[in-house]
């Protein structure tokens, strides 16, 4: 059996050796002139790949839950470490619950993976952008690419979505499947920043990319939690607000924006920092005040003030309880996503109806998809990751199973 995967990222390459292991012969076209561009660029800062929490809780960060909840039950977080490990890459879990590798970097274990990928006998066709064709010739599926064509058994789309994509995942097969009759929700921004309608310009000029270190993000009742963001010019985006950015896209789609609170001093109680706040200020200007009595400077300091003009400011600086009260539930309105392509990851893609649940596409047997592409959502923390190849292996399975080849592996 011919497979043709179109795409090598990690879920491309994790189908490639399960399906090379079951016996099938396997070829890698991607269009990019190395493999898993975007997997190298995101363990530049250290490869995250998976997290060790209970696994009933991992499962749950997961949109639809109970879709990726089969690729996951086959292939979880310690599947992946042992498989990890069986390239002789050892892992360690942070503070945090995250697992890397030892030496933090993603560029030995693909060495590695690659190593092992070409020992199977796959073939990997690098600088070959798909076109769109996909056509029957005969009992086979017929390609185009840029370069060449080629023909397949069968064929597995692991294309990803739409961020980044100068490393390759451009959406472009969007169009193409459509055409087909497939259906695909639009590509959304998911772990992403988040614009306000305008900070001021103090803020914005002093203290862009400034951090917010031990804040508490709260969204209505659905959303709460301690971290750290990071103020750009044009609104927030940092892991706190990457956790919530599923919920804030939805109400921003829905409602044209999404009113946050950040608890700018989580570990001082409301009361406590009222009491500290009523000590004599004496000569001290406000900022100094707020720094010395509520621990409030620099980025922190300034967001206090934005939104309110010189008199608002002035009332509410001689009224502790009030000040106290602000600084435990700042309001910021966001009104838009950061544009996709800066965007970590993204939502939407095809649609779990439009695939069995081996991931076939009902409209074009043999044919099948991966990864990215499919229409689910996860947050930073090793999650995608970790759903990016179950979900290759998975697909690669149903492969292996649905043309009676490797039935022993699935």
């Amino acid at each position: 059996m011919k497979v043709a995967i179109v795409g090598a990222g990690p879920a491309g390459l994790m189908a490639a050796e399960v399906l090379a292991e079951g016996g099938a012969e396997v070829d890698v076209f991607d269009t990019m002139p190395s493999v898993g561009r975007k997997f190298l660029l995101a363990g530049r800062g250290g490869l995250n790949l998976t997290h060790a929490e209970p696994y009933a809780q991992f499962a749950a960060r997961y949109t639809p839950a109970a879709a990726v909840r089969p690729w996951l039950d086959a292939f979880g977080p310690d599947a992946l470490r042992d498989w990890v490990h069986g390239l002789d890459i050892p892992t360690f879990v942070g503070s945090s619950g995250k697992v890397f590798p030892h030496e933090m970097k993603a560029a030995p274990l693909l060495r590695a993976w690659l190593q092992r990928l070409r020992a199977l006998g796959v073939r990997f066709h690098m600088r070959h952008r798909w076109q769109g064709v996909l056509q029957r010739s005969g009992p086979r599926w017929r390609l185009a690419f840029d370069r060449a064509e080629h023909e397949a058994d069968a064929v597995l789309l692991a294309l990803g979505g739409a961020s980044w994509s100068r490393l390759g995942s451009d959406g472009a097969w969007q169009a193409p499947l459509r055409a087909h009759g497939v259906q695909v929700a639009p590509l959304q921004p998911s772990n992403c920043g988040f614009d306000v309608a305008g900070w001021s310009a103090p803020l914005r000029e002093r203290h862009a990319g400034a951090p917010l270190k031990g804040i508490r993000l709260r969204f209505g009742a659905s959303f709460d939690r301690l971290g750290e963001a990071v103020l750009t010019a044009t609104g927030l985006e940092g892991n706190l607000v990457y956790a919530a950015s599923a919920l804030l896209r939805e109400a921003v789609l829905r409602d044209g924006h999404a009113d946050i609170t950040l608890d700018l001093q989580p570990q001082r109680d409301e009361a406590a920092l009222a009491s500290a706040l009523r000590s004599g200020r004496g000569g001290k200007s406000i900022m100094n005040h707020l720094r010395e009595q509520a621990g409030l400077h620099g980025a922190k300091a300034m967001l206090l003030r934005e939104g309110l003009d010189a008199a608002q400011w002035q009332a509410l600086t001689q009224d502790a309880a009030a000040t106290a009260a602000r600084i435990k539930a700042l309001p910021v309105r966001l009104v838009a996503m950061r544009a996709i392509d800066e965007a970590i990851s993204s939502a939407g893609g095809v649609a779990f109806d439009a695939l069995t649940d081996g991931l076939m596409l009902k409209a074009l047997p043999q044919v099948y998809c991966a990864g990215e592409m499919v229409d689910w959502d996860a947050p930073t923390g090793g999650y995608l990751l970790t759903a990016c190849l179950a979900s290759g292996r998975h697909a690669a399975l149903s492969c292996l199973r649905d043309t009676r080849a490797g039935t022993a592996l699935a």
